[in-house]
Formats: structure tokens, sequence, C-alpha cells
């Protein structure tokens, strides 16, 4: 028998929903031609990993998805691990992997909330674009605090809440994508790690901002949600209601602000 929308978002569990929602969307991750905004500051991460690179680091990305920050490091650490809950998001990282010549990377399907390692296993521990997604972001940090060995860096890449941001940004990120959980902000993350018995050491903190209909396509939101999305932006551009999205018209095209943060801890 058939399941209504409804029906079934009152039964899955959110892991269910993530699953669901980045298998399809698996496809467009492995496109440079719909990735880019996925791979537009993955640089600028990269250069923020700096510091904390070593050819003898054995690295594990926790949530990894296709593994984008693993494959751009591979080739300065021992070893790498991805580590994500989606069997596609797994299988199109490690068709690229292959497809140029990684073999140092190793990919793994494991619960963020509960890796299958033992304590003080690795010596760079990072994520990327989780904790707004996931349903436990304190768990998934303990869980990278606890397989860092003592003095490893533990570095967070998200998007964040800004402080005093009007509006419900959360709202509108679910109405594009039913996997979106929460928005923390820096301030937030950082907290997580202290009280996982990291010490945050540093953090960067940017906007970035994007064009709309390309982000509603990658996630193949219906036609009748996004016009209800865009047509709360279009209001606030006009003077209306905030939507925590902080839109704004560029060239005659409509767009809508994020703010990244990286922040870098090292565990005890």
């Amino acid at each position: 028998m058939a399941v209504s929308p409804v029906e079934r978002s009152s039964v899955e569990s959110h892991g269910d929903r993530i699953v669901r929602e980045f298998t399809r969307q698996a496809e467009g991750f492995a496109d440079p031609r719909r990735n880019s905004a996925l791979t537009a500051q993955l640089g600028r991460l990269v250069r923020f990993l700096e510091p904390e690179l070593d050819p003898e680091d054995v690295m594990l990305e926790v949530a990894a998805g296709t593994a984008l920050v693993s494959r751009a490091v591979a080739g300065r650490v021992r070893h790498a691990t991805a580590l994500d809950l989606t069997p596609a998001m797994l299988a199109e990282g490690k068709r690229a992997a292959d497809a140029s010549g990684v073999t140092n990377l190793t990919f793994t399907r494991g619960d963020a909330t509960d890796l299958p390692y033992l304590d003080r296993s690795f010596t760079l521990v990072v994520t990327r674009f989780s904790l707004h997604q996931v349903e436990a972001p304190d768990a998934v940090v303990r869980e990278m605090v606890r397989v860092a060995r003592p003095g490893a860096a533990i570095v967070v890449a998200d998007l964040v809440r800004p402080d005093g941001l009007g509006g419900d940004p959360d709202r509108i990120e679910r109405l594009r994508d039913p996997s979106h959980g929460t928005l923390r902000t820096e301030a937030a993350i950082a907290a997580m790690l202290t009280t996982a018995g990291a010490e945050v050491r540093r953090a960067e903190r940017f906007d970035v901002v994007r064009p709309l209909e390309p982000w509603l396509e990658f996630t193949g939101t219906p036609p009748e949600t996004a016009a209800a999305v865009r047509k709360e932006m279009e209001a606030e551009v006009a003077g209306g209601a905030q939507t925590g999205m902080r839109p704004l018209m560029v060239d005659g095209a409509l767009h809508f602000t994020h703010t990244h943060a990286f922040v870098q801890a090292t565990a005890g």
C-alpha cells in the first residue's frame, strides 16, 4: 500500500530522511556543473586546514558525503577514511577517487553519532556541512573528540546562524530539503567542542551570496514549494517579513546569503 508524504514523514527517522534525500541528490554531487556551490569554498577550507596537515596523519572525515575534503587532501596525509550514512554518496565518492588515482582513501558506511572506531584512533578529524543536518550534533562532536588522539586537530566546517538573525531560516531550508536539521551559531559549535573535551584554538567565519534557482534545483524541490520559497524571498526584498535567508537581487536575479564557519579545536 502506498504511503503518503505526510504518513511517511511521521514514521521515518531523521536518519532515514537524510539517506532518502542524499540518495536522490548523490548524482548531482558527482556533476561538476551542478555541485559548484559545494566545491566553491573547498579551497578555502583546505587553506584553513594547512597548519594541521601532516604527511603522517591518519585522517577521518565524518559525515563525508562524497568525501570532497578527503579527496582534496589525500595527497597530504598518510591515510584518510571517509564515513557517511548514505551508500549512494559513498559510491559516488569512491568512483571519483578511483578516477583521480587516489589510493590512500577508504570509504565506510556508518553513523556519525556512533563511530565504529576505537578511542584515540585518528590524528586529524574533520566534518563539513554535517552538524546542521543531523538530529544530534552534540553526539557527533563527542564522537569526533573520542576517536581523536591527544593533540589531534578536530575541524568543523558548517553553515551557521549569525547572532541576532531575524526570521526562521531553518523553515525555509526544510522546505527546500526535508533532511535539514537546525543551524547552530558559531558559539554553539565551539561550546559543543569544549564540552566534549577539546580546546578551541581558532575560527573563521564568512558570508556567501548564492543564486536561489540553482539551490532549489539541486535538491529537486517540487515546483509549488520552490514557488512558495521564491515568493517569500521576493516579498522580503520588497520590504516584507524576514525569512532569515537574507535575500537580495544581484544582476536582476534573486540571491540569498549563507554564513559559513570553520572551527578548529585540539583534542585533550
